[in-house]
């Protein structure tokens, strides 16, 4: 059976202190199912150090990304995500791609990248508690549910909630 996502070319941002599982597992997920998938930061071919202790070696640095060359953003969460929303090229890469219609998905802390980029105001969404003010404060619609799906904008609040986070990002990249 050939994988649904051949030809797709998938980002996700890595900075220290990332959400170890929530990098590993969609990065792995959307490998398996034939995407490219490209992890970007502030270095690259830096190894960057997850929450639990895990590394993560950097494929680009931010400068070096193009987001219409991206067919869909993922963004692990960690606090990792509190340092990269403060970035310029970041949160220009997280609007180019949302504009352009293509998937971006968040979960857990991920939604504060999405929030600093302007781009959370009239989605249904859901995150951990955590930061449930901040995206009703952008404008979001929050639910506690474990998996979100509003137009091109996918979401999830934990871990636990990652097979139906990827079954999400897969089923809504096959479609493009």
């Amino acid at each position: 059976m050939k994988p649904k996502l051949t030809g797709k070319k998938v980002l996700m941002f890595v900075d220290d202190i990332y959400e170890d599982l929530e990098l590993c597992y969609p990065k792995i997920r959307l490998i398996e199912e034939g995407a490219e998938v490209v992890v970007a930061g502030f270095y690259k071919m830096k190894v960057y150090i997850g929450k639990h202790g895990y590394p993560c070696k950097s494929d680009a640095s931010f400068d070096e990304i193009d987001a219409k060359d991206f067919d869909a953003l993922v963004i692990p969460g960690g606090f990792a995500t509190d340092k990269l929303r403060r970035d310029k090229k970041v949160l220009q890469i997280t609007r180019e791609i949302f504009k352009s219609g293509k998937p971006v998905a968040h979960i857990c802390h991920g939604g504060w990248i999405p929030i600093s980029a302007g781009i959370m105001k009239g989605f249904k969404c859901t995150s951990t508690p955590g930061i449930k003010d901040d995206l009703v404060n952008a404008g979001a619609e929050w639910v506690d549910e474990s998996i979100v799906v509003d137009r091109n904008m996918i979401s999830s609040r934990k871990q636990e909630d990652l097979p139906e986070f990827c079954r999400a990002i897969i089923k809504m990249l096959s479609k493009l």
